[in-house]
C-alpha cells in the first residue's frame, strides 16, 4: 500500500501553508473582494465609479531564472515582489491601474517555510501597489521539479478608461524619451548573468564595485513605477504619449513596440551612467555591446515618451516624486 504522501504529495503541508498565509493575504483585500481564501473561484466586484468606459487590462508573467539565484541564496522573500511589480508595470504602460492579482506556486516538495516567504512577497507588493491578492494555486509536483525547487507565475487584472488607453498612436517625430532608473537587472538577463558571473564569483562574495555581496545585487527587487507614473497619467492633459517597460529585448526592443510605423528611436546610450552590475557583467564576460543592449535594461527600467514642448514639465513633475528621470533620446522619422 502506498499513500499519497509517500508518492510525494503532502496535503498536510499544503493545509499548513494556507493556515500561515490567510491573515497576510486577507490584509490586501478591499470592499470589492467578495470571497475568502479556499473557494473554487475568486470574486471581485466590478466597481468602476469615475471611469466612463472601463476597459480591463490583464497580464501574466514569471521571473525567469532569477529564481535560481533566490534558491541558491536561500532567500525567497523578494521574488514574489519581483513578480507582482513586473506585472503592475506591464499594465501600467497601457495606462491601467491594478485591481487584483492571482499567483501560482509549484514545487517538487512543498516547504511551507519557503512558500510562505514567497507569498508574503506577493502580499507586500500588492499592498504597495493598492492591489488585492484574491487567490492562487499551490501545486506539489514531484518528478517535474526536484526537491524543494519551485517556480512561480502570476496574473494581474487592472482597468483603464478607454479614452486614456496608451497604445502609441499619439507618438510623433520629435517626441522626447525620458528614462526612469531601474534597481538592477529586474527580472531579465539572468541566464547571461549567471553564466558570466558564477564562473568567477560566489554569490556570498563581496564585490567592491557593487558595494556589497553579489547575491544581494542580483536579488535587488524589480521596482514598480506605479506610484511615480500613474498620477501623471491622471492629469487632465497628461504629457505622456506612450510608456515602455524595459524587460527582455532591452530599451530599444521594448520602446519600438510603442511607436507607430514610419518612426524610429534615437537613443543616446551615454546619457546616463550604467549601474555597476551591468558593467561587471559586460567586462567579466566580454559581452558584445549589441548583445547586452538586447538582454538587459542597463539601468533604465521604464521609458516615457512625451511631447518635446512638455518634456521639461514632465521632468519637474517626476523629480517632485523623488524620481531621477533622464532624457535618453528622441523619436525620429525613419524616412530618409
Amino acid at each position: 500500500m502506498i499513500t499519497y504522501k509517500e508518492a510525494g504529495v503532502d496535503i498536510d503541508a499544503g493545509d499548513e501553508l494556507v493556515r500561515r498565509i490567510k491573515r497576510p493575504v486577507r490584509s490586501t483585500f478591499n470592499r470589492n473582494v467578495l470571497t475568502d481564501l479556499g473557494m473554487f473561484g475568486a470574486l471581485y466586484r466590478a466597481d468602476f465609479r469615475g471611469i466612463k468606459k472601463p476597459v480591463l487590462v490583464s497580464s501574466v508573467d514569471g521571473v525567469g531564472t532569477k529564481l535560481v539565484i533566490a534558491q541558491m541564496m536561500r532567500r525567497h522573500d523578494t521574488v514574489g515582489q519581483d513578480l507582482v511589480n513586473h506585472c503592475v508595470n506591464d499594465i501600467l504602460v497601457c495606462g491601467a491601474k491594478p485591481l487584483y492579482y492571482m499567483d501560482y506556486f509549484a514545487a517538487g516538495k512543498l516547504s511551507p517555510n519557503v512558500a510562505e516567504q514567497v507569498i508574503l512577497g506577493f502580499v507586500k507588493a500588492c499592498k504597495e501597489n493598492h492591489c488585492a491578492l484574491i487567490g492562487g494555486e499551490t501545486a506539489e509536483m514531484p518528478g517535474v521539479y526536484q526537491g524543494e525547487e519551485y517556480d512561480i507565475a502570476g496574473t494581474i487584472v487592472g482597468v483603464v478608461d478607454e479614452k486614456k488607453i496608451l497604445n502609441g498612436n499619439k507618438v510623433k517625430a520629435g517626441d522626447v524619451l525620458i528614462g526612469l532608473p531601474s534597481t538592477g537587472l529586474h527580472t531579465n538577463g539572468y541566464s547571461l548573468a549567471r553564466r558570466v558571473l558564477l564562473e568567477k564569483f560566489k554569490l556570498d562574495q563581496r564585490i567592491d564595485e557593487l558595494g556589497g555581496l553579489l547575491g544581494d545585487a542580483l536579488l535587488a527587487v524589480h521596482r514598480s513605477y506605479f506610484k511615480a507614473i500613474y498620477p501623471v497619467l491622471q492629469l487632465a492633459h497628461s504629457p505622456i504619449r506612450a510608456l515602455s517597460h524595459i524587460t527582455g529585448g532591452g530599451i530599444e526592443g521594448n520602446t519600438t513596440r510603442v511607436i507607430p510605423k514610419g518612426l524610429k528611436l534615437r537613443i543616446d546610450w551615454k546619457a546616463w551612467e550604467r549601474p555597476a552590475i551591468f558593467k561587471l557583467i559586460q567586462d567579466v564576460g566580454e559581452v558584445p555591446e549589441p548583445d547586452i543592449r538586447r538582454a538587459m535594461n542597463l539601468g533604465i527600467g521604464m521609458v516615457a515618451v512625451v511631447g518635446k514642448r512638455r518634456a521639461d514639465e514632465t521632468l519637474r513633475v517626476l523629480k517632485r516624486k523623488r524620481e531621477q528621470p533622464v532624457v535618453i533620446g528622441e523619436v525620429a522619422s525613419s524616412e530618409k
